[in-house]
């Protein structure tokens, strides 16, 4: 048989009544503490690899969209001007 999950924030909880009791705050802080020592923190290379992965994505999106943006730019400039030169 699995083993309980742990009790709740909130130690009571009357909703017809809108009343809530919130737990102890020290009984918080280990909660809090408990919690935050079971993440996996990424190390120092696994950070950096994903920033420089990050970075390189931003900059081919953003040369893709120029590419786009100059292209129908051009295109209607194309299409609305051939009234005016012939």
């Amino acid at each position: 048989m699995a083993a309980l999950p742990a009790a709740p924030m909130i130690a009571e909880n009357d909703f017809s009544l809108g009343k809530t009791t919130m737990a102890n705050p020290f009984e918080f802080i280990q909660q809090v503490r408990s919690e935050a020592s079971k993440v996996i923190w990424p190390t120092r290379r696994e950070t950096l690899v994903t920033t420089g992965m990050v970075l390189l994505m931003v900059l081919f999106a953003s040369l893709f969209f120029v590419t786009v943006d100059e292209t129908l730019r051009l295109s209607v400039g194309f299409v609305l001007g051939i009234g005016r030169h012939g």
